[in-house]
């Protein structure tokens, strides 16, 4: 019986059933390190009786999540976590792939807004386009991109295939031909709420600080990392 204190998401309660396709299991001799190996009759893969690689515990990608979100660099977490960044990588983009955003609610009013940041080296500057709902307060759409048309008219779209009240932007000239007039509103004081998440998101994200050395070295962990942000509580572990 495996160790409740030390159970990993790669093992099963016994070692009786696959965990992959529920089939019977057989011993299979044993791992370098001593340890017994089991194989599926069914589909042929073997698991260890006791994974002690911290990557495989059951919790990890919860406090990924958790950790991510509360200002910490990602080779601050592998350190916390002791697992590799490159681990830590490959586990935060699937993470980020059982993350959905929340619903467009039909009726409601959204504010779409742009925030600078870097990728790779601070003089390609990049951008982060976002719709936010004013009643619930919910991210419900981003982007990541040049800001031109074609970065901006993905999150406008969306947001558009609801029956909206209005939708706030800047005074961008670009959202001119992306969001008809008539509900198009870029009043005194409109974007308040998502200049205020903004200034939450590089509180909340190290990546997206001012004045730092830390910014992201790659677009897909940007994106995966905003995802698992805006998902909040619709991540699924």
């Amino acid at each position: 019986m495996v160790n409740s204190s030390t159970s990993c998401i790669k093992c099963v309660d016994g070692i009786n059933r696959c965990i992959c396709c529920s089939g019977k299991l057989v011993k299979n001799g044993f791992s370098k390190v001593k340890k017994q190996r089991y194989k599926c009759k069914e589909c042929n893969k073997t698991i260890v009786e006791n994974y002690t690689y911290n990557a495989y515990l059951s919790h990890i990608n919860k406090h990924i999540a958790l950790l991510l979100t509360e200002g910490m660099g990602l080779r601050s977490i592998a350190r916390i976590l002791r697992i590799s960044v490159t681990t830590l990588l490959k586990r935060i983009i699937t993470i980020s792939n059982t993350v959905d955003l929340p619903l467009i609610t039909p009726g409601s009013s959204y504010e779409i807004d742009e925030l600078c940041t870097f990728v790779k080296c601070k003089r390609k500057r990049i951008w982060i386009v976002y719709a936010f709902e004013r009643e619930t307060k919910k991210i419900v759409s981003f982007n990541v991109g040049a800001r031109t048309n074609l970065t901006l008219s993905k999150v406008v779209r969306k947001v558009l295939k609801a029956k909206l009240v209005a939708v706030y932007t800047d005074r961008l000239k670009n959202y001119r031909s992306l969001i008809p007039q008539c509900i198009h509103k870029t009043v005194r004081f409109g974007t308040n709420n998502i200049e205020r998440e903004n200034l939450a998101l590089r509180t909340h994200l190290k990546r997206l600080s001012r004045k730092t050395i830390c910014f992201s070295k790659s677009e897909i962990v940007l994106k995966a990392v905003l995802q698992i942000y805006f998902g909040g509580n619709q991540i699924n572990l």
